[in-house]
């Protein structure tokens, strides 16, 4: 079953891509969520057109997204939590690397980045999603609370 998302759809796809997914899945869940419209010729093209109109806005918000990416790529994150050790008491997730951005001047929303859950002080890496072409990697390390 060929579908076009209206909205970006983790694992599947971003806006405006025609997917293929299983029927069960693109008629009980993607089209009545309005996640997603079904591909008929006319939608398709339709989609075409309205894809070729945004493709000089889409230059100015990937310029935009890589200016981002740089500045990212400049801050030094530091976030410090409790630890006994090297092990930490909890753990660090996208909530807190975002709150550490956000503090930095950059609101980026959890849901962009990608770090996986960290539980011991050190170096690590987490990959933010500015656009669909534009995906940073953002070094910070975790250090103990004095």
């Amino acid at each position: 079953m060929e579908l076009i998302l209206k909205q970006d759809v983790q694992n599947l796809g971003f806006k405006d891509d025609v997917v293929s997914v299983k029927p069960g899945y693109g008629r009980n869940y993607l089209i009545p969520q309005g996640f997603a419209t079904l591909a008929t010729p006319s939608a398709k093209k339709v989609l075409a057109e309205n894809l070729k109109q945004r493709a000089h806005k889409e230059a100015k918000i990937v310029a935009d997204a890589k200016a981002l990416a740089e500045a990212i790529k400049a801050l030094e994150i530091k976030i410090t939590a409790k630890a006994g050790g090297e092990k930490l008491f909890g753990s660090i997730t996208n909530i807190d690397i975002a709150e550490a951005l956000e503090k930095s001047g950059n609101a980026i929303d959890r849901k962009f980045i990608t770090s996986g859950i960290v539980k011991r002080i050190g170096k690590y890496s987490a990959s933010i999603r500015l656009h669909r072409d534009v995906i940073v990697d953002l070094p910070y390390e975790i250090v103990a609370e004095k």
